[in-house]
């Protein structure tokens, strides 16, 4: 199997497992991933439950599109991301249920929107700016993004969703997956749960894992 043909079958496989959880509903969210002479994306309005790999929209290294399905509005973003730190191989949005919400309640740090909770939160998502709303495909959304590529895994984008990087498509989604989960803890909790981590379990987290924090 070519890379690209894996790199297919990977966006797909994801896309159905964030799906079959309802980590996005309907036509919600978008899937990419760098190839050596491109990118692909999950198309405009599809569903990530059923894509179908030989339908994905791909593009070439100007973003022209070559092949496949109308590319989702978004690959303005995904390609300014991949383009702010050449080591990241995938994106993944979705319009996550608790993440969402969060972005909806007041006094939430833009900053960070989530407490450091648990070990892994820290280790696989780290801190999650809150970007404010702007309407979905706005060309200033890449503005208010890209200066955060180089220093976390993703970001929030408000009354939007998740959108989260990482070295490959799996990566990137296992990162918005445990920060979703995070801000499931803080609405189940209200809030009243333990004190976040302290900065020396971070440090420690930091020094054994490698997290970016």
């Amino acid at each position: 199997m070519s890379d690209e043909s894996r790199l297919r079958e990977e966006i797909c496989r994801v896309g159905a497992s964030l799906f079959a959880r309802g980590y996005t509903v309907g036509a919600a969210g978008n899937i990419s991933a760098r190839l050596s002479d491109g990118f692909l994306i999950t198309p405009t309005d599809a569903c990530l439950g059923f894509l179908d790999p030989a339908r994905l929209s791909k593009l070439d290294r100007n973003g022209e599109q070559i092949s496949g399905d109308r590319a989702s509005k978004t690959i303005r973003l995904h390609r300014a991301i991949y383009e702010a730190d050449q080591a990241l191989g995938g994106v993944v949005h979705t319009h996550s249920t608790h993440l969402v919400a969060l972005s909806l309640t007041p006094g939430v740090d833009s900053r960070n929107m989530l407490p450091p909770l648990t070990p892994y939160h820290v280790m696989k998502a780290g801190r999650v700016p809150l970007i404010p709303y702007r309407r979905p495909g706005a060309p200033e959304v890449v503005d208010l993004v890209t200066p955060h590529v180089p220093h976390c895994r993703g970001v929030m984008l408000a009354r939007v969703g998740p959108t989260f990087w990482h070295e490959n498509v799996s990566a990137a989604s296992a990162a918005l997956e445990e920060a979703e989960e995070t801000a499931k803890l803080v609405i189940l909790t209200r809030g009243a749960c333990l004190p976040p981590l302290g900065e020396r379990d971070i440090d420690d987290l930091r020094e054994a894992f490698a997290a970016r924090w």
